[in-house]
């Protein structure tokens, strides 16, 4: 996979206009981002819990027919013998390719297979219990039993199964909105070859293209061209983008690495097409998109299941975090109502994930008439619009509490690259003016702690170089990211917001 050193891409100037002046995109473009994004599926997650619901049908069946038939006194072995023939049955079933969304959609494909590997578990059992003469401490009946009860529930099963997929399929669920990069005779062909392998699970958006002679015409097979490759940033904060297919020759490196160091900060996938490259490489090199070999580029940060086990772990720390600091958030509530006239919270507009605008809570830490929404001048030791109440939850970061609620509204994760002020500066410059690549710490949700914090880079960013080590750190975190990492930094918070040295 292609891999950008974080620090390296920060110091390298990988991201040229991600987030300063929007592009102007075209006609086309924006009629796609004002159409309405269908909910999608993870492929991924799908094949997970198809896994899981046929392990437990099939384990369930069997204690039922055990419990049922099987005479008390007499259940030795039974249960190890359950669950063993469950797991063999599901790791047939992976070897025959029976778990894939697309063979969820056959009908007597799957079926004869899943039956073929069902049988082959039951021969093997019978065999090893004949081979080690104790074949009569297993019901014979109970076993046929659950053979023939088993192969019923696995057709019905997969047959109710292929159904639900089908539906997903024609309502647009399973397709994973793609957009091409490249243009003219390479394109048309990878077009061709996704239409016939991989309709069913690819929506092509259009494509983008550098160039703007012969070679790229305005529409690719009926694919129109959207804009350049910068435009696709743009294109790609405005409206969903799952997929990222470059289609160039591999011979083309350095207009390869240009794109890639262009599309880098966006939270999608990046592949690039081999389908006409006369370099043929063992087929484990490759990952497929229908029957289109492309070599991965760059992943999302967090899909699929991480995805979900990451919201997991947001909602149980909010809402458990929200019921144990009650009593601090009424007491801090109070305390900045009696301190200073105005409201106990403040609000802000903030960057949040793919650049997309969210309003973060606190509570208020500074003066109502000198309040300053933009953050345009970044608050100092002993800061005169800070209040009494407000530096002392500035240093013990109580003013970001309320936060919890911004997690679960999903504007927040517990974890994440904290999310800037919009006009925040160091050194009278920008955010994403003084570090290039500052817009790629948006592939992930922003949090309310980070590795950024816990290593010390909190509070005041008077100079390029402190906010220069933020983004190192945040984009060491997306791409080192784990639900254990997270963990770590929620467990090390506390021991770091000891030290306030820098927290004003």
């Amino acid at each position: 996979m292609f891999r950008l050193d974080p620090a390296q891409a920060v110091l390298d100037h990988v991201a040229r206009k991600p987030g300063g002046v929007p592009a102007e995109l075209s006609p086309e473009a924006r009629a796609i981002i004002a159409l309405p994004i269908e909910p999608s599926y993870s492929s991924a997650v799908i094949v997970g819990i198809a896994q899981l619901v046929e392990a437990v049908l099939l384990a369930a069946l069997g204690v039922t027919i055990f419990e049922i038939y099987v005479e008390p006194g007499q259940q030795f072995g039974y249960i190890p013998t359950i669950l063993i023939a469950t797991l063999a049955a599901n790791v047939l079933f992976n070897a025959a390719r029976t778990h894939r969304v697309a063979a969820y959609r056959t009908a007597m494909q799957q079926t004869w297979r899943v039956l073929a590997s069902w049988t082959l578990v039951f021969v093997a059992f019978m065999s090893l219990a004949f081979l080690l003469k104790n074949s009569d401490l297993v019901s014979r009946v109970w076993l046929v039993s659950w053979y023939l009860s088993g192969a019923l529930v696995l057709v019905a099963f997969r047959f109710a199964l292929r159904a639900l997929v089908l539906r997903w399929t024609r309502e647009g669920r399973m397709k994973r909105r793609t957009v091409i990069v490249g243009g003219g005779h390479d394109a048309e062909a990878l077009v061709d070859s996704i239409r016939k392998s991989a309709g069913n699970d690819v929506r092509l958006l259009g494509l983008f293209d550098d160039r703007t002679d012969e070679r790229s015409p305005e529409s690719v097979a009926s694919v129109p061209k959207l804009g350049r490759v910068a435009d696709l940033i743009e294109f790609a904060r405005q409206t969903r983008v799952d997929l990222v297919i470059v289609s160039m020759p591999l011979s083309a490196e350095k207009r390869v690495l240009e794109m890639l160091t262009q599309l880098w900060v966006l939270p999608v996938d990046i592949r690039l097409s081999a389908h006409m490259s006369k370099l043929r490489f063992t087929s484990k090199a490759y990952s497929y998109v229908g029957d289109v070999p492309v070599f991965d580029m760059a992943d999302r940060p967090i899909s699929d299941w991480n995805l979900i086990f990451k919201w997991v772990f947001d909602m149980v720390v909010a809402a458990s975090a929200l019921i144990v600091l009650s009593p601090v958030m009424i007491a801090t509530a109070i305390a900045v109502k009696l301190d200073s006239k105005g409201p106990v919270f403040f609000k802000q507009k903030r960057h949040g994930f793919n650049n997309e605008l969210i309003e973060v809570y606190k509570f208020r830490s500074m003066r109502t008439d000198m309040a300053d929404a933009a953050a345009t001048k970044l608050v100092t030791k002993d800061d005169p619009r800070v209040t009494r109440v407000g530096k002392f939850i500035r240093k013990t970061s109580i003013d970001e509490l309320p936060q919890l609620f911004n997690v679960l509204r999903g504007e927040l994760s517990i974890v994440g690259p904290r999310p800037h002020a919009l006009q925040a500066k160091a050194d009278n410059l920008l955010y994403y003016e003084a570090v290039d690549g500052y817009f790629a710490r948006h592939k992930v949700k922003p949090g309310i702690t980070g590795w950024a914090q816990i290593h010390g880079w909190r509070g005041e960013t008077d100079t390029v170089e402190k906010i220069l080590q933020r983004v190192q750190h945040d984009l060491y975190y997306i791409e080192k990211w784990s639900i254990l990492l997270d963990v770590y930094i929620l467990f090390m918070t506390p021991i770091r917001l000891l030290n306030s040295e820098n927290a004003y």
